[in-house]
């Protein structure tokens, strides 16, 4: 996955000068000898300012992109803190516990040095990276520090991303219309065309000498009997042109998402849909939400930041019929009827989450709508289809509302083993008190119907990367302990 960044993590001790400076440094080795992963220990040892400037020219010179900073004793209030401004990329502070026995010349209270550091962060506008409990052993804190990697990855990825659109967010999908002002606030770029531009691009790259080699790589991917062997020329030509235009139009960010307009002009123009190829983009990193769901792609990149893994977009779709709820997972699984619903798209989830079952078929849909009746799928062709692969999941989404303010949700729970007996990519979805958050959080909350799925239970890292970013409203599907502030208690 190119199209994510690689965090680099440094990590620099600071002092009080009216503690033993040796002390954080004694600590500061074991944090290092403790964390199994790859960290830069700055030799600098932050006291004051000049320290401070040190410090940070040694962790950049080094080639770091995240920072840990600290606190071996009760640290240097004015220093510790500036070195979230001057250091370009995010920072987490952490702090030491007492333990090694000598609470005389060996007591840090870095407890109370870390409430100074929050204060101070706060009082300068800085923003921060604090754990939910950030002080402990060495051991604790190689633990944070493990649980800082993703988290670091995203934000940095979202502050040096361009969202790439094609085509007007349609008229009738509001899941697509939301300001983009959010986007600018929490540092992403944005760059919109139009569809006609796309179809100029794909035209130029007719006879392009690498689709030889890509028309071989979707047949690999997919096996024999499961592609139309006619219609890999013309994808592979529009997985080019996307590609290419991602390179030649990143400008000065270094990574990027694609929010395109997929019908219904798409297909007749392009002959073919486009769900197979926005698959194997997002397998590698590179998000091609529907429908120009702008929001929809930047849930996407920072889940495939967050989880470094593929991911996907799909419709919180229909309901699960009562009868195969009763035939396939009653008493088989510890979910009731309304915990469950299908998630679906056309095709654009990636075969590497998909059952052996995929296949690229033809979009039902469309087909009734732009061919002819009772003729056999042409342009309509060239969504990827299957149930998707059971396992845990996270489904959540960053959106922007109607006021132009930004706003989340997060709900894990996982895809059933149960065959949906439907079309698309499409799955059986199990979160905990679905129903109640439906109704409480996404109808409530006028969320879209679009929501965005990493693979495996990520809500931890999400929540911090959304709280970072400064979302101020983080939802999630409450335990029936819990009542939603809306939620009817005579019910």
């Amino acid at each position: 996955m190119n199209n994510i960044p690689v965090v680099k993590l440094g990590m620099i001790a600071v002092s009080r000068d009216c503690f033993v400076l040796s002390l954080s440094e004694r600590r500061r080795a074991a944090i290092k000898e403790a964390y199994s992963g790859d960290i830069y220990e700055c030799p600098v040892t932050v006291e004051n300012e000049k320290d401070m400037l040190k410090a940070v020219a040694d962790v950049q010179k080094a080639g770091c992109n995240a920072l840990v900073v600290f606190l071996g004793n009760f640290g240097p209030e004015t220093p510790e803190t500036l070195i979230a401004e001057r250091f370009d990329g995010p920072c987490m502070f952490v702090a030491a516990a007492e333990g090694d026995g000598d609470l005389i010349n060996g007591r840090g209270d870095a407890y109370c040095g870390m409430l100074n550091c929050s204060y101070n962060l706060g009082m300068r506008h800085l923003k921060g990276y604090i754990p939910e409990y950030p002080v402990g052993t060495a051991e604790d804190i190689a633990d944070m520090i493990a649980d800082f990697v993703p988290i670091a990855r995203a934000i940095i990825g979202v502050s040096h991303l361009k969202i790439i659109t094609f085509g007007p967010r349609p008229q009738d999908f509001f899941a697509c219309n939301a300001p983009i002002k959010g986007l600018y606030e929490i540092g992403v770029e944005i760059e919109e065309n139009s569809e006609l531009d796309l179809l100029v691009s794909y035209k130029e790259h007719a006879n392009d000498p690498r689709i030889a080699d890509v028309c071989k790589d979707m047949a690999e991917e997919m096996g024999e009997g499961k592609y139309y062997p006619e219609l890999l020329e013309r994808m592979a030509q529009f997985e080019l042109t996307l590609l290419d235009w991602a390179e030649q139009h990143k400008g000065a960010r270094d990574y990027v998402a694609f929010a395109d307009k997929c019908w219904p002009a798409f297909p007749s123009e392009f002959g073919f849909e486009p769900c197979f190829v926005n698959s194997r983009l997002a397998s590698r990193g590179i998000p091609v939400s529907c429908e120009v769901d702008i929001y929809g792609a930047l849930s996407e990149y920072i889940g495939a930041c967050v989880s470094g893994d593929a991911i996907t977009l799909l419709d919180i779709n229909n309901s699960v019929p009562k009868s195969m709820w009763e035939e396939n997972i009653k008493g088989k699984f510890d979910y009731e009827l309304t915990d469950t619903f299908m998630g679906f798209h056309c095709g654009n989830t990636p075969s590497c989450k998909m059952c052996d079952d995929r296949a690229i078929k033809y979009q039902l849909i469309q087909h009734r709508l732009l061919e002819p009746e009772g003729s056999d799928p042409d342009f309509t062709r060239g969504t990827l289809e299957g149930d998707i692969a059971p396992g845990e999941i996270t489904f959540y989404r960053l959106q922007c509302d109607s006021d132009g303010n930004l706003r989340s949700y997060i709900a894990e729970g996982e895809v059933l083993p149960v065959a949906t007996k439907s079309f698309g990519g499409i799955g059986i979805f199990a979160i905990h008190e679905m129903g109640r958050f439906y109704r409480h959080v996404l109808i409530q909350k006028r969320y879209p119907h679009h929501g965005a799925v990493a693979f495996g239970h990520h809500g931890k890292a999400l929540f911090e990367v959304f709280k970072f970013l400064g979302v101020q409203d983080i939802a999630y599907n409450q335990p029936k302990s819990l009542p939603y502030p809306t939620e009817n208690p005579f019910h």
